[in-house]
């Protein structure tokens, strides 16, 4: 399809530059899609949608502090960029500002020394494999050296950390968060779960794709990104049987959607694994896990708003984004939600 077909105009004013004051401050759009009917609401009243038939399926996966900032030891050359992608044994694909700079077996440096890396590979696109060296527990580093990354639209400082993870955020591995799960507290998690809703925790951790637009014409000639996934066995189990009796299986965001329908395209049932996913999902794609979304509004011409409309369809998601639109919606990472039944 041509990439065109996902485009629509978006004021830059919707475009959110910082989180609500609190996390269930932010709107709610309902879209039935049986009915097309469009709801606007706030997402404190998502709990009158969902019933004790519902399984939640939550991305719980950490953004660790992505975004270094180092010098080539040769020349003392700036360098910036985020770790992607971990490859085991200190050695991850990262995302390098500067590239030009670094080379095979360049040597770099940073903070007070602490960490240091050494480029084994060079890749397209400012790629680049880098094996890191370091004394201790590779996260604490980063804890004292590394930043955040935010998403290049968001121009404003983030004042608290902690409103860039979702309250359930708990295995490390990510360079940019769930999103739609920052609508989320824990109070709001032990209500639900005293209404009898399932919620399940997997593990999806996010890289490249955050940070690499479609550049292709066509979708056809878009490769997705790899990323890596867990289902524990025991959860595996548990979405089994509630699929058995037909419970509806509500993902929180797209990369909990994106694992749970990678997870059944490569086996009959949910299996519990480690694996890896580049799945795209475009308009024409059978769903096979999820009955329900919930997620944020996302960027034009985006993987995103590519797999909202595989679901709800091409016409009806600009429908509803042009809704958003006209009622001042806020978009993107720390924008409003929107659920889809």
């Amino acid at each position: 399809m041509d990439i065109s077909l996902f485009d629509f105009q978006l004021p830059a004013e919707l475009i959110a530059q910082h989180p609500p004051k609190e996390r269930l401050d932010s709107r709610l759009l309902v879209y039935h899609r049986s009915t097309k009917m469009i709801e606007d609401k706030m997402f404190k009243d998502i709990p009158q949608y969902l019933t004790s038939n519902d399984v939640l399926i939550r991305n719980n996966t950490k953004v660790i502090p992505a975004r270094l900032y180092g010098v080539k030891q040769e020349t003392n050359a700036h360098v910036e960029l985020i770790l992607l992608d971990d490859l085991g044994e200190g050695r991850y694909r990262c995302l390098v500002g500067n590239a030009k700079v670094v080379k095979v077996s360049t040597f770099l440096t940073f903070g007070d020394g602490r960490l240091t890396a050494t480029c084994q590979s060079v890749e397209e696109e400012g790629l680049r494999i880098l094996q890191f060296h370091y004394q201790g527990v590779f996260f604490e580093v980063l804890e004292s050296l590394g930043e955040i990354p935010l998403p290049p639209y968001i121009r404003e400082q983030l004042h608290d950390k902690d409103r860039y993870q979702t309250v359930y955020a708990k295995v490390p591995g990510s360079a940019a968060a769930p999103t739609a799960g920052f609508h989320f507290t824990q109070d709001l998690f032990t209500s639900l779960i005293s209404q009898g809703i399932q919620v399940e925790d997997i593990t999806l951790q996010i890289g490249l794709g955050t940070f690499k637009p479609v550049k292709a014409l066509n979708t056809q000639d878009h490769v997705m990104h790899i990323e890596r996934y867990t289902i524990e066995a025991d959860v595996a189990s548990r979405l089994n049987v509630a699929k058995q009796a037909r419970k509806r299986l509500v993902a929180i965001g797209t990369t909990s959607c994106r694992t749970l329908e990678a997870s059944l395209s490569k086996h009959p049932q949910f299996v519990g694994e480690s694996s890896q996913t580049n799945l795209f999902i475009t308009p024409g794609y059978t769903f096979q896990a999820i009955d329900a979304l919930i997620t944020n509004f996302h960027l034009p011409k985006s993987t995103l708003v590519m797999l909202v409309s595989a679901f709800i369809g091409r016409e009806e998601m600009l429908r509803v984004y042009q809704h958003a639109i006209d009622h001042r919606y806020r978009f993107f990472s720390f924008g409003d939600a929107m659920l889809i039944l």
